[in-house]
């Protein structure tokens, strides 16, 4: 599943670190996110992400 960080980024603008999965997917889908973003954002492991970037590594590992 190829998502583009940059995409996936703006599709989360406005969420406080640290932020929950759940909280994480509520926003991107507010954002009005692609379905192959909210995928990837769905698939991560359910805990908390302190950044953007764990973010990244999180959807990396589960492409």
């Amino acid at each position: 599943m190829a998502v583009n960080p940059i995409e996936m980024q703006k599709n989360l603008g406005g969420v406080s670190y640290p932020a929950s999965k759940d909280e994480i997917v509520r926003q991107a889908k507010e954002h009005g996110a692609r379905k192959e973003v909210m995928d990837a954002l769905t698939s991560m492991p359910d805990k908390e992400y302190d950044s953007p970037a764990a973010i990244n590594k999180a959807v990396g590992r589960g492409s």
